[in-house]
């Protein structure tokens, strides 16, 4: 799910929650972007290097039962509606992140399959929600750079700001809805459940992004992004064309021109 690293950024991510600090964490995780770039997989090693960082951190924490072939994979993978990325930095995988774009038309979700008694009337009632999960990162690349689940989690945000979608849904682990609701001040909007697969169980948070939008770009002005990364990242290829094979973030130019 969404959180799988984040304990380790509220362990260590605790100095964004004063001004001084803000500015210091902002530049840390701004100059760690400078070095990375995002792939949208959708077939291939790149495909098959994130099932296997699935599995390999999910079974560090026990998350999942041990499996023969050792990649993390399901029916959602396949959905029309999913995205699936690998952030690099310095070229080297460090996590990665998969995305549904929910509404009505594309119910298909994670958090659709667990809440549908919660998310199915909202659908029907005209909202959209944008669903990451499947985060995941590398043990030993997390240690070194504790800002990765901000690199990583900044690709939801920007699916929200392409595909419209005011919200932004979260299938955690309770312990871990504190960073959730400190950055993203998410509200919980489903109790505590099984999930199909994992050795926990989890709760249903939403972020209402377009409410949160100034304040996230005035503390964490990396999770600026142009329309052009957003297209690069999101839009579906015509015909005959090839997605671009890597995308590097923008973030910076906004800042420099705000």
């Amino acid at each position: 799910m969404t959180s799988e690293r984040a304990s380790a950024s509220e362990r260590r991510g605790t100095e964004e929650e004063d001004a001084p600090e803000v500015s210091r964490f902002a530049q840390n995780v701004s100059a760690l972007l400078e070095r990375t770039e995002y792939r949208r997989c959708d077939k291939g090693e790149d495909l098959e290097d994130i099932y296997r960082l699935r599995y390999k951190s999910y079974r560090m924490t026990d998350m999942v039962s041990e499996s023969a072939n050792q990649i993390i994979h399901d029916d959602l993978d396949e959905a029309p509606n999913c995205y699936k990325f690998g952030i690099y930095i310095d070229g080297h995988l460090v996590s990665t992140l998969r995305i549904h774009h929910v509404c009505s038309a594309t119910p298909h979700s994670p958090s659709n399959t667990v809440y549908g008694d919660v998310l199915r009337p909202m659908l029907a009632s005209g909202a959209t929600f944008i669903d990451p999960s499947r985060f995941a990162a590398d043990l030993e690349w997390s240690r070194v750079f504790p800002q990765i689940p901000y690199l990583t989690l900044r690709l939801a945000g920007m699916a929200c700001f392409y595909f419209q979608a005011p919200y932004c849904l979260s299938t955690i682990r309770e312990e871990h809805a504190g960073f959730y609701k400190r950055i993203y001040c998410s509200k919980q909007i489903g109790e505590m459940r099984a999930y199909p697969g994992l050795n926990y169980q989890v709760v249903l948070y939403r972020a209402d992004v377009s409410a949160i939008r100034e304040r996230s770009f005035s503390r964490y002005p990396f999770f600026k992004s142009t329309a052009l990364e957003q297209r690069m990242l999101f839009s579906k290829p015509k015909d005959g064309e090839l997605p671009p094979l890597t995308v590097l973030p923008t973030a910076k130019y906004l800042s420099n021109a705000a």
